[in-house]
C-alpha cells in the first residue's frame, strides 16, 4: 500500500500557482477585468465574454457598454457598489416568461444610466478620458523625437508626426486626417502597418496574395485610405471622445440635421471648411488660399497672385501650372535650369539661392495638355483656384462666338481629333529620340 500511495503521489509535470488578477481591490493597470459577483476574470480586449458570463450566470445586462468610456474603472466601481447594498436597488428587474409557470420564470437585471448614479459615473469617466486623451494629443502634437518609417516608401521620418503624415498624403494619395485630429500616433500607424503585412487592403479589408497585387488594387480602386465604418479606427480620432455617449456619426449626422433645419435662416455667418492646401514647394498646409499664397511669397519668394496677374494666367493655364511645378518639385528638378538634385531641400535650397523660384520658364514648357492631370491626386490647391475678375471681364467682352463640332460623320471627326493629333506628336517624338 505505502508503495501504491507513493506511486500516486508523484508529480509528473510543472505545477503553477492559481491567478486571481481581480477582485474589488484589483489594480487599475491590471490587464484583467473581474467579473461583478464572482471570481471569474477575464482580460481587458475579451470584454465581450464576461459580459457573456455576467448575462449567463449572473443575469445582468448592461446598457450601451460601448459608450462606457473606461470600462474596467466601471466594473470595479459597481463591483464595490453591489457588495454594499442589493442588486434591486439599482436595477431594473425584467421579468421574462411572466406567463409561464413561476419555476420557468426568470428575473434579469438591467442596469442602464436611467439611474442618476450610473449616468454620473458614465459622465465622470468619460471627462477622465477626455482629460488624458486632450495631455496625449498635447504631447503628441509638441514631440520631436517622433520617428518612424513611411508604410508605402520605407522612407524614415524624424522630428514631429506631422512631416511623416502630410508625406503620405502628399506623395502617395494616403490621408488619414489632420495631425492635430489624431492621438495615440504611433499604435495608429502600427495597427495600418500590420494590415498592409498581412496583405490586407486599408479600405475593403480584402486579402491579397502578394504585395504587388495589393499596391495595384488599392492604386487602381482609389483604396488609399481607410475604412471609415471600422469601429477599431475610433479610439484614433480625438472627435470620438468629445460629447459623452457620442460616436463621430452621431455628432456629424447632428451637425447635418442642424444645418438643413437652418437653410431658411441667415447664412452671413457662413464659414467655409478649411481647404489644408498644400505649400508648392514645401510640406507647410495652410486652411485658406490666402494664407498659402503668403507663406509661399515670404517663405520662397514665389508670389502666386503677382504671376498669375502679370502673365494674365486663367483658369485652365493655372491648373497646368501647378501640376507642372509640381511635377518638377517631385522629380527634384529645377524648372529653370533643370539640374536635378539629391533631395527637395537641396533643390529649394538651390531655387531660392540663385531667385529661379521667382520665375517662370517659356510658356510653352508648361503650357501643354499633358499637366491638365494632377500631379497628387488630392490636391487640394487644384480646387481653389479661379479666374482672376479683369481675365474674366475681357474674356466677356470678347464675345467669341462658340461653334459646334459637325457629329454628322464621326470616323471623319474622331481621324481630326486633336487627341489623335496629340498621341500622333507625342509618337513621333519618341521615335527621333
Amino acid at each position: 500500500m505505502a508503495a501504491s500511495r507513493g506511486d500516486t503521489e508523484c508529480v509528473l509535470e510543472p505545477l503553477s500557482l492559481p491567478e486571481n488578477p481581480g477582485g474589488v481591490a484589483a489594480v487599475e493597470s491590471s490587464p484583467y477585468v473581474p467579473c461583478i459577483f464572482c471570481k471569474e476574470c477575464y482580460l481587458l480586449a475579451e470584454q465581450n465574454h464576461l459580459l457573456k458570463h455576467m448575462i449567463i450566470e449572473h443575469k445582468l445586462v448592461i446598457a450601451d457598454v460601448k459608450l462606457v468610456a473606461d470600462f474596467r474603472r466601471y466594473i470595479l466601481y459597481w463591483k464595490k457598489r453591489f457588495a454594499e447594498q442589493p442588486i434591486t436597488d439599482f436595477c431594473s428587474v425584467i421579468k421574462t416568461n411572466s406567463e409561464a409557470p413561476l419555476e420557468e420564470q426568470d428575473n434579469y437585471f438591467l442596469l442602464c444610466d436611467v439611474l442618476p448614479e450610473d449616468r454620473l459615473l458614465r459622465e465622470q469617466l468619460q471627462q477622465k478620458r477626455l482629460r488624458e486623451i486632450l495631455e496625449q494629443q498635447q504631447q503628441e502634437r509638441y514631440d520631436t523625437n517622433f520617428h518612424s518609417t513611411c508604410m508605402f516608401c520605407d522612407q524614415e521620418f524624424t522630428g514631429n508626426r506631422s512631416v511623416l503624415l502630410n508625406h503620405m498624403a502628399r506623395e502617395h494619395a494616403f490621408n488619414i486626417g489632420l495631425p492635430d485630429n489624431i492621438v495615440n500616433c504611433h499604435e495608429f500607424l502600427a495597427v495600418l502597418q500590420e494590415k498592409l503585412n498581412n496583405l490586407q487592403c486599408l479600405y475593403c479589408e480584402k486579402i491579397f496574395r502578394d504585395k504587388n497585387t495589393l499596391k495595384d488594387h488599392m492604386r487602381k480602386k482609389q483604396h488609399r485610405r481607410i475604412n471609415a465604418k471600422n469601429k477599431e479606427y475610433d479610439k484614433f480620432y480625438v472627435i470620438n471622445y468629445l460629447e459623452f455617449g457620442k460616436s463621430w456619426e452621431e455628432v456629424q449626422s447632428e451637425d447635418d440635421r442642424e444645418l438643413l433645419d437652418n437653410l431658411e435662416e441667415d447664412w452671413s455667418d457662413w464659414e467655409e471648411h478649411p481647404v489644408c492646401a498644400v505649400c508648392l514647394f514645401c510640406e507647410q498646409q495652410a486652411d485658406t488660399t490666402e494664407k498659402l499664397y503668403l507663406h509661399m511669397q515670404k517663405s520662397h519668394g514665389f508670389d502666386f497672385p503677382k504671376i498669375k496677374s502679370e502673365h494674365g494666367l486663367n483658369f485652365y493655364q493655372q491648373i497646368k501650372l501647378v501640376n507642372f511645378i509640381r511635377r518638377e518639385i517631385h522629380h527634384c528638378r529645377c524648372y529653370i535650369c533643370q539640374e536635378k538634385f539629391q533631395s527637395k531641400g537641396g533643390l529649394i535650397s538651390h531655387m531660392e539661392e540663385t531667385k529661379h523660384i521667382t520665375f517662370l520658364p517659356v510658356r510653352s514648357t508648361w503650357d501643354q495638355p499633358q499637366y491638365y492631370f494632377p500631379t497628387y491626386e488630392n490636391d487640394t490647391l487644384l480646387c481653389t483656384l479661379s479666374d482672376s475678375e479683369d481675365l474674366v471681364t475681357e474674356n466677356q467682352n470678347e464675345d467669341i462666338p462658340v461653334v459646334s463640332e459637325d457629329i454628322s460623320n464621326l470616323k471623319a471627326l474622331k481621324q481630326s481629333s486633336v487627341l489623335n493629333q496629340l498621341l500622333h506628336e507625342e509618337n513621333k517624338s519618341q521615335e527621333e529620340f
